[in-house]
């Protein structure tokens, strides 16, 4: 089956701070009208602790346990499966941090990984006692630069300005005979990273199978146009003995990662070296640039869209309710197309503008010492709903696919 999934993490946050969604001018609740729309699986991403010593809130969905549980139930009970997205952190995870959980910090390498076989054990239990086992899990997310930073952190891999004249990519198909790559190998900063990222994530690994030996493993990198970096990742990974899984999971955000050929390019080549199934893990695409900030509350306090309109010159298409539909039509064709391709994620198509559902928290901004940082919603242009809610053509597009 063709997954047409939707990370719906923040949903439970969106419905409290007041959200409504609609179809046809019709209120329903959102995962029916995704569900509705052809959508038959959802990510829901995992903090360890997302709250305070004094339990205030981080925020963006304040995804503890159990709201995962909760969300996962809704799902189920509309026959759609469950991809668990460990991030191994007390809040955001991607390849710019990676912050160990609070209750994890000053611990050996030796006493972390045991920790993270532990934790996954553990989470994946108690969901499969809850009765809503995970069809998939992803040990890490967005691991492109390791995991539970410092000690699982290894030496970013240049963007492609960086790289100049190194040959990183000239031809996204001779990485071995790349400068650069040869260079980066023999690095002993690069190699400790590995060293250790390989560890950690074999024990996640290990802690899904010890606990759902028929759950699907997925490794999950950012910059999914970003061809030498996948080998580099995967050759050192695979170089180390780490433990085997299922899936290659992409981040592709196109006013990020590169161009769709890039990225259509780099799947096929992941298939055909590994043979691993490939899942568009994350994705979106704007389908307008108006301001939505007057929705939240206080434009001058909020941060707004993260698609700012230097990045419009990077897309392929239109930041338009029909270049939405566009992008995702393609999007989807690519992966159909793709030797081993499974489907996608759209990631937040419900994170809609409302007051009191941004990023981020004041206490979260403490945590992660970004207290100058604006909070509210970064995302809203590129949900599945319209500011005030109603589904989007997108869905249409998703659905008759």
């Amino acid at each position: 089956m063709f997954i047409k999934g939707m990370d719906i993490s923040t949903l439970i946050e969106e419905e409290r701070c007041g959200a409504r969604y609609f179809d046809n001018g019709v209120e329903k609740d959102a995962l029916s009208i995704l569900k509705d729309y052809g959508a038959n699986s959802v990510r829901l991403r995992l903090w360890n602790d997302p709250y305070t010593g004094d339990k205030k809130p981080y925020g963006a969905g304040t995804n503890d346990i159990e709201k995962t549980i909760v969300l996962a139930k809704r799902a189920k009970e509309l026959g759609m499966s469950v991809l668990l997205d460990l991030h191994y952190s007390d809040f955001w995870a991607d390849p710019g941090k990676q912050t160990t959980p609070k209750a994890w910090q000053g611990l050996s390498l030796t006493e972390l990984t045991k920790k993270v076989y532990n934790f996954t054990a553990e989470v994946v239990g108690t969901m499969k006692n809850e009765g809503v086992l995970p069809e998939l899990v992803q040990v890490g997310n967005e691991i492109t630069n390791g995991l539970l930073w410092p000690l699982g952190q290894k030496v970013g891999y240049p963007d492609a300005e960086e790289a100049g004249d190194e040959g990183a990519h000239d031809d996204p198909y001779r990485t071995e005979d790349s400068r650069l790559y040869k260079k980066r190998a023999s690095d002993p900063d690069v190699k400790a990273g590995y060293d250790a990222i390989e560890k950690l994530v074999s024990a996640g690994i290990r802690g899904v199978r010890s606990a759902a030996d028929d759950a699907e493993i997925m490794i999950h990198l950012d910059n999914g146009g970003f061809h030498d970096m996948y080998v580099e990742w995967f050759e050192n990974y695979f170089s180390r003995g780490g433990e085997d899984f299922d899936i290659i999971g992409m981040s592709y955000y196109p006013f990020w990662h590169g161009t769709m050929d890039e990225l259509d390019l780099n799947m096929r080549d992941m298939y055909g070296r590994y043979k691993k199934e490939i899942v568009i893990a994350e994705v979106s695409m704007g389908f307008s640039m108006e301001d939505y900030r007057s929705y939240e509350g206080d434009p001058d306090e909020l941060i707004g869209m993260a698609t700012k309109e230097d990045l419009l010159e990077k897309l392929d298409y239109p930041m338009t309710k029909q270049g939405q539909c566009d992008f995702m039509q393609r999007i989807m064709e690519m992966v159909r197309d793709t030797p081993g391709g499974r489907g996608f994620y759209y990631w937040e198509p419900a994170w809609i503008p409302v007051p009191g559902c941004g990023w981020a928290t004041p206490e979260a901004l403490e945590y992660t010492g970004e207290t100058g940082r604006k909070g509210g919603n970064e995302w809203a242009n590129q949900a599945l709903f319209d500011y005030e809610g109603n589904a989007l053509p997108a869905l249409k597009t998703i659905r008759d696919f």
